[in-house]
């Protein structure tokens, strides 16, 4: 097989059913995380995703972690030859038609036309095994690079047990890049690749004041509500109309985009109409284009996930709670520190009342990725050559914690070739995945692995 894009297009297509079949084992697979009850899907997921790279030809073995396992599969040319990593999770989000409107079972596989319909076809599982038949192909058609797989299995719940794997597996994972297929472009029309990622920091505020619940008329006016409280704190630290922070310093480190970033994203395709569509919001914070763009990928965030306490149930309860909780995470752009925005918010917390006990939950530094050089070049052709339009690169806003670990702990530069799109529904119901980007994704795949082999 040669390495001109119609052949290469033929080669997706010869292997179309083999490609949906084994997706369909994984996404019947429900290797969800956040569950406990799933650690044997875990198991039964990284079981699967070793026995498929041994098919395919390619040496694999399962990393014992203090978490769930790391899959690394090793398809070698030669030695002296560039090798190159991809990275991605075989983690899913829960999912369930009890509570959320799937039109289908999460975890059953099922097809509508060209589009793959079930929790991890678009997030991670349909773009690894895109990288999979990608690196299949290029084998096939002789490209002379090692081309190696890190499938992770614990990403969706901030891959805490990530950092010590890569310490304690480093020499065995050693590679001269790493390129991750695990994120969003902006609309379909334009290929767009993230120039950087933000980071979090999880925490929660937890107030306790009494014992058990007391009657509002009894007690109310002299009892202190920790529901109240929390609320009145919250509206403190930030503006929830606007957005903005107003915890002293937040902002102090934050790198506002480049004149470049910000033509990219003014090319990206993006919309506002779009992006109210594909996320199903009803009214946003702005309509203008670029603002949206600017806070949604390059300024960090405060927001309030949940609050915990007090009745809940049908009608009123006239009762004062003992204790609340508001869960809380901030998002951080380039040059932001988690730990610095934890120490500026347990201080402000303190100032303003200090009853308020902290929980600090998961931690995720940003990351700046490199846009030129040789490999971010390879990035641009292997992209342009597969679907036509050369990608811009904008900044992503959510987090993959495992980038910065493979950049710090492997030494090498981290790079995005991301295959999913804003209407395939990451972490929603009717999650899907599509042929498009799929047979794609795997001609993009055997280009780049080609533009490593030239350098």
């Amino acid at each position: 097989m040669d390495l001109h894009k119609k052949s290469l297009l033929a080669w997706a297509r010869d292997h179309r059913a083999d490609f949906e079949s084994t997706l369909q084992q994984f996404v019947d697979t429900p290797s969800v995380s956040a569950e406990p009850e799933r650690i044997g899907d875990i198991r039964r997921c990284a079981e699967l995703a070793q026995a498929k790279i041994r098919e395919f030809g390619g040496e694999a073995t399962i990393l014992e972690t203090d978490g769930n396992p790391i899959v690394h599969g090793r398809f070698d040319t030669g030695r002296n030859l560039p090798t190159v990593t991809v990275y991605n999770h075989l983690d899913v989000q829960p999912a369930s038609r009890e509570t959320e409107p799937w039109k289908t079972d999460p975890f059953v596989f099922s097809k509508d036309g060209d589009r793959y319909l079930g929790r991890g076809t678009t997030d991670d599982k349909g773009p690894a095994l895109t990288a999979l038949f990608g690196i299949r192909a290029a084998r096939e058609a002789g490209v002379r690079a090692n081309m190696h797989l890190i499938w992770e299995l614990e990403e969706e719940i901030g891959s805490p047990s990530f950092d010590g794997a890569m310490k304690k597996y480093a020499k065995q994972l050693a590679t001269d890049s790493v390129l991750v297929s695990d994120t969003i472009w902006v609309s379909r029309e334009r290929p767009a690749c993230p120039s950087g990622l933000r980071g979090l920091q999880g925490f929660e505020l937890m107030l306790e004041t009494a014992a058990t619940d007391q009657h509002s008329g009894v007690a109310g006016g002299g009892a202190r509500n920790p529901i109240g409280e929390l609320m009145k704190l919250v509206s403190e630290m930030y503006d929830a109309t606007t957005g903005k922070v107003k915890i002293k310093g937040f902002y102090d480190d934050v790198v506002p985009p480049t004149k470049q970033e910000l033509a990219d994203f003014r090319d990206s395709g993006f919309t506002v109409k779009k992006f109210k569509k594909d996320h199903g919001f009803k009214s946003i914070r702005t309509e203008d284009p670029m603002d949206l763009m600017k806070r949604i990928w390059a300024m960090p965030t405060f927001e309030v996930h949940g609050l915990v306490g007090g009745y809940t149930g049908p009608g009123i309860k006239t009762v004062i709670p003992p204790r609340a909780t508001v869960k809380i995470s901030c998002r951080m752009v380039a040059n932001q520190d988690p730990k610095k925005i934890m120490k500026l918010v347990r201080e402000f917390v303190k100032q303003r009342n200090p009853d308020v006990k902290i929980v600090t939950e998961a931690s995720m530094l940003p990351y700046q990725a490199p846009t030129t050089g040789p490999l971010a070049d390879a990035v641009r052709s292997a992209m342009k050559f597969a679907f036509g339009r050369e990608p811009v690169f904008v900044r992503e806003g959510g987090s993959i914690g495992a980038v910065v670990s493979m950049e710090k702990i492997l030494n090498v530069p981290v790079l995005f070739l991301g295959l999913s799109l804003p209407e395939h529904g990451y972490h929603a119901p009717n999650e899907n995945y599509d042929w498009r980007q799929a047979s794609g994704g795997m001609v993009a795949f055997v280009k780049y692995f080609d533009e490593i082999a030239r350098m």
